[in-house]
């Protein structure tokens, strides 16, 4: 699966806000063996304060465009996905993102509902034709998806592109970008912090957060709810994975706590029993930042390393809560705390709901592999992907799809844009980067299996991280963020939600 000190902070719509109660969590491993679907409340979990920022309404479902078509100069899209390496089982999540907001907003039509890869018809801006030149195949390496990237942007010559997925991906697309001033690209769902913090390309824009963000309040829960002092991290030894990190060190230490390890395995390790050696006996609990192929690995070298997983002592990244993903872990994870990616998909909204069976639902019957297609709606890969073509779209249509004079009316117009999306408003920063509303998660167990509950809000999570990061700071890596007690703004401030279970 990517501001500065001082940016702007501008109110975000924390869509499911149901206001701030001092309730307790339910206990981790709780069993829900009705099989039913009831709206709940579930209370933020650690420390809340009535000091919380005021929620905004949740944004409303959003309709349909009638079918389009266009006869003027088409407007040619290139779209950068990962069909192999650690993240190629997800490139169909990618693409129903793509064609369904494509369909949903531009009048497109998928080619195929039982696999997204195969892209969209139709679909216009105006008298404009959204024209689908190609799809690139890259597999988490930053040469494959530049090789890709000029593919599509120099030999097929699309005017603007959708993606990559990863972390090392994004940061090369960036500044291939700045070297392209005349293109336009928006992101997939890659979530690297140097991407947007760092590279500060004019014409690359990020509906999604970065991985930093998509851990606010961890540290929160894990210090005040769970009771820890002591911390290890392992994460993937690259800038994803050290950003996914970050986040979870700087909200842990800014509560109190300590990191007193860090284990870096290379992406797309395959054996991971001398990282499951390295992580120390005497901390109260691990923050897992291993992601795609190789969650399920780590977790079972740990327990041959280690014994058997209590969940009370992990916590995960957004991975334990991907769909096609986290089924995989089994019951023995059912408690443990997880992040996000500013997604929800138990929300008990009508634009969450919508968004999963009116629009996701709709476009496609099924996703591969993960089978269903509503299910997968709150993937990072497909919520990304999804976002990131909204908001491309909403600044075409702010200029009528005119891309001429170098593109610089519609870069202008997208950084403008903002999206009542379906998990709450997203709003770009100076630096073209996402500030929005992130969930913290849970594990339990539903019907015997295991399940996702979202247990509270964070409202207003900007890509400084509170100040904690900014274009001068290091970027995240092996050695920073290090551990520092200070003040975030939504330390104790965590907000409920209501949820369907």
């Amino acid at each position: 699966m990517a501001a500065l000190r001082g940016t702007r902070r501008t109110p975000v719509a924390a869509a499911v806000v149901a206001g701030i109660v001092a309730l307790a969590v339910a206990a981790c491993g709780e069993s829900d063996n009705s099989g039913g679907s009831k709206s709940t409340t579930s209370a933020a979990p650690a420390n809340t304060s009535t000091q919380a920022p005021a929620a905004a309404e949740a944004p409303a479902p959003q309709k349909a465009v009638a079918p389009r078509t266009g006869t003027g100069t088409p407007i040619k899209v290139g779209v950068l996905s990962d069909c192999q390496g650690a993240f190629g089982s997800f490139d169909n999540q990618d693409l129903a993102g793509v064609v369904s907001a494509m369909s949903q907003f531009a009048g497109a039509k998928p080619k195929n509902p039982n696999k997204p890869r195969d892209g969209w018809t139709g679909g216009a801006i105006g008298n404009h034709p959204l024209k689908l030149v190609g799809i690139g195949c890259s597999d988490d390496r930053a040469d494959t998806a530049i090789r890709e990237t000029r593919r599509l942007m120099e030999q097929l010559d699309a005017d603007v592109m959708i993606g990559p997925l990863s972390g090392d991906e994004s940061i090369a697309v960036a500044n291939y970008a700045k070297q392209h001033p005349d293109k336009t690209f928006v992101d997939g769902s890659a979530g690297a912090q140097d991407t947007t913090l760092k590279v500060q390309a004019p014409n690359f824009f990020r509906f999604n957060g970065d991985g930093a963000q998509w851990n606010s309040g961890l540290g929160d829960i894990a210090y005040n709810k769970l009771g820890w002092r002591k911390a290890a991290v392992i994460s993937d030894d690259y800038s994803f994975g050290w950003t996914s990190a970050a986040g979870f060190i700087a909200d842990f230490c800014a509560a109190g706590g300590q990191v007193t390890k860090r284990v870096f395995p290379p992406l797309n390790t395959t054996d991971y029993s001398s990282y499951a050696q390295q992580l120390p006996a005497d901390v109260d609990g691990t923050f897992v930042a291993v992601g795609g192929a190789g969650l399920i690995p780590f977790l079972k070298a740990y327990e041959q390393a280690k014994g058997p997983i209590d969940a009370k002592k992990f916590m995960g990244n957004l991975f334990w809560g991907t769909p096609g993903q986290f089924e995989q872990l089994g019951p023995r994870v059912a408690g443990a705390y997880i992040g996000s990616a500013g997604t929800a998909g138990d929300l008990a909204t009508p634009a969450a709901q919508d968004y999963a069976n009116n629009i996701i639902g709709k476009w496609f019957k099924k996703i591969p592999p993960g089978g269903a297609a509503a299910p997968q709606a709150p993937s990072t890969f497909t919520y990304g992907y999804y976002v990131n073509t909204w908001g491309l779209i909403k600044g075409l249509e702010a200029v009528k799809g005119d891309i001429s004079g170098g593109q610089k009316k519609l870069q202008q117009a997208i950084g403008k844009v903002v999206l009542p999306a379906p998990y709450g408003e997203i709003k770009l920063d100076e630096n073209r980067h996402a500030v929005f509303t992130n969930y913290d998660q849970q594990l339990y167990l539903k019907n015997n299996k295991l399940a996702v509950k979202t247990v509270a809000a964070i409202p207003n999570v900007d890509q400084t991280f509170g100040g904690t990061f900014s274009k001068s700071t290091p970027a995240p890596g092996r050695k920073f963020p290090g551990c520092e007690k200070r003040s975030l703004p939504w330390l104790g401030k965590a907000q409920a939600v209501k949820v369907d279970q």
